[in-house]
């Protein structure tokens, strides 16, 4: 029996949320049907880590590989995932847990957010077009920076009148900040694109404050319905699966 595949989101009081996590790992389960592949969440939304643990178990693993589905190491990576983790090894001897990479920064992620875009009416060529690429917001400075080197890329590789990085929360430039930005650089129109899994309140805001400043806004979608972000889930499963093999034959 394969190790399960426990893919570990943050949860969201807004339903949508959840939704487009079991959307996204329906995906998964087309791409491999051989593997048992279940949702869990850390906070907001059921069911929770440690019962999907203990179910895995119940059903007859005694491995389960856990994929954080977080877009970088911040505080939920780093401390609230070990924790609960650490809890629910304690409370289910016989079941081995591992724990992959979080998704980003990863190429494939860029790719997603770029195709939500394109799906929303963005040319790469639009030398008047200016590009929001809208992230959560921590206070985690790290993870604000990994969403501004993507703009900072996307900016390099397109003729955009610019690309800017801009937060829902918690980080400066916000939505409004960062057209003013873009409008000083030439830009006419502006597109938003999200560096966020699945829609919420926060998606929501964004929209509102990109709407209310940019009323014709190219308004790109989050990023976990592109088949991309299935494939780089398997991707990091695999990688826990290599590493295991890769230190057996060196013992």
């Amino acid at each position: 029996m394969a190790p399960a595949l426990v893919a570990v989101a943050h949860g969201s009081r807004d339903p949508r949320s959840a939704r487009t996590v079991h959307a996204l790992l329906d995906v998964v389960r087309a791409e491999r049907p051989d593997l048992d592949v279940r949702a869990a969440f850390l906070d907001l939304s059921a069911p929770r880590v440690g019962d999907v643990l203990a179910a895995v178990r119940a059903d007859g693993h005694r491995e389960a590989v856990v994929v954080p589905l977080l877009l970088g190491s911040a505080f939920h990576a780093k401390v609230d995932l070990p924790a609960v983790l650490a809890e629910a090894g304690a409370r289910l001897p016989g079941l081995r847990l591992r724990t992959a990479d979080v998704l980003g920064p990863d190429p494939l992620l860029e790719s997603a957010a770029l195709d939500r875009l394109r799906e929303a009416g963005v040319d790469g060529g639009d030398p008047e077009l200016g590009v929001v690429l809208a992230g959560v917001g921590s206070a985690h400075a790290p993870a604000n920076r990994l969403v501004a080197q993507v703009a900072e890329r996307w900016q390099a590789r397109h003729s955009w009148a610019g690309a800017v990085a801009a937060f829902a929360t918690a980080a400066e430039p916000d939505v409004p900040a960062a057209i003013a930005r873009l409008r000083e650089r030439g830009a006419r129109r502006i597109a938003v694109g999200f560096w966020f899994l699945a829609p919420g309140l926060l998606t929501d805001r964004v929209v509102d404050a990109a709407r209310a400043h940019a009323p014709d806004a190219l308004i790109g979608a989050p990023m976990a319905a592109a088949g991309t972000v299935a494939e780089l889930v398997l991707t990091r499963y695999r990688e826990v699966l290599d590493r295991t093999e890769l230190g057996s034959g060196a013992a």
